[in-house]
């Protein structure tokens, strides 16, 4: 009887359900908070997908041939990043189904993932980084804080969700260090320069005073701590007032990266810095004006210069 009633519920399991247990899971398993909005937001994209094609069957009738409907929609509606990014994302949930008891087999069994063409952002050059700077001159408040958020972006390569998650105590002044919590709950320490450390130093002086400065957040905002989508929306009205409307936070950790390996860094200490454990990233990253940096340094190390 009981073996009877857990395969009837096996049968009629949908996505919905499946997926919710899946987010406690994750949670159970310590995920960070942004890896389970990923997930969640795939597998609810998937769901919302096959109710909209009027799909209502169980999860263990659904073929391949959904899911590659699934990923030609979000190909056709997003870019191929997106695409990518919900394929694994749904990989991993149809293993867990698998790892549960709850699928006999995987419908992405063999499926390999949509091709991403690498299209590094722009990066910033030195006029556009002063311009940004410009645009937080000032003592108040809100210009203090944005000098030292966005010079503490542009000194480090750290992520937003990462510089978001500060808190006062992960600033070390004396020698100039920000400690990161990273993917993977891995902590981080990201060195930054003098001139960072005075913005931050400026910013703190002045977040005392505000309504807020009891919390352990490094960053306030007028209604209370900072939070990722802050952090972005921060740096694109910065980005704004500088005339540069089309900045967004991650093009500084681009910038980063550029600027260190223009400037004779190396590719593993920049991998260790910006918290990358694959190389692949750091292809991706370091294509960013990969063809400028080739450009100088063939002027500096041109053959026939040198007969």
């Amino acid at each position: 009887m009981v073996r009877t009633q857990a395969a009837t519920q096996q049968q009629h399991a949908n996505i919905e359900s499946l997926g919710r247990s899946w987010q406690r899971s994750l949670r159970a398993e310590n995920k960070s908070p942004k890896t389970v909005q990923t997930y969640r937001e795939a597998v609810e994209a998937f769901d919302g997908f096959l109710a909209a094609q009027g799909i209502t069957m169980a999860a263990s009738q659904l073929t391949r041939e959904h899911v590659e409907m699934f990923i030609t929609d979000q190909l056709a509606r997003w870019k191929p990043a997106t695409a990518s990014v919900r394929f694994r994302a749904l990989q991993q949930f149809f293993q867990w189904t698998l790892e549960e008891g709850e699928l006999k087999q995987s419908p992405m069994a063999r499926m390999r993932p949509p091709i991403v063409p690498v299209e590094p952002p722009p990066v910033l050059g030195e006029e556009q980084l002063g311009r940004l700077l410009r645009a937080c001159d000032g003592g108040t408040f809100q210009a203090r804080r944005d000098r030292a958020l966005i010079l503490l972006l542009l000194d480090t390569g750290m992520r937003r969700g990462e510089l978001a998650g500060l808190k006062v105590d992960d600033i070390d002044l004396e020698r100039n260090l920000a400690v990161v919590l990273g993917k993977g709950r891995r902590p981080r320490a990201c060195p930054f320069g003098r001139k960072t450390a005075q913005a931050l130093d400026r910013y703190l002086r002045l977040r005392a005073t505000h309504r807020a400065t009891d919390s352990s957040a490094l960053w306030l905002g007028k209604a209370g701590l900072l939070t990722s989508n802050g952090v972005y929306q921060v740096v694109r009205d910065v980005a704004t007032r500088a005339g540069l409307p089309d900045v967004y936070p991650h093009q500084l950790r681009h910038s980063f990266a550029h600027a260190w390996l223009s400037n004779g860094g190396s590719e593993t200490d920049l991998m260790q810095l910006t918290g990358w454990k694959s190389r692949t990233m750091l292809q991706r990253y370091g294509a960013s004006a990969a063809a400028e940096r080739a450009r100088e340094a063939h002027k500096r190390l041109s053959p026939g210069d040198r007969l």
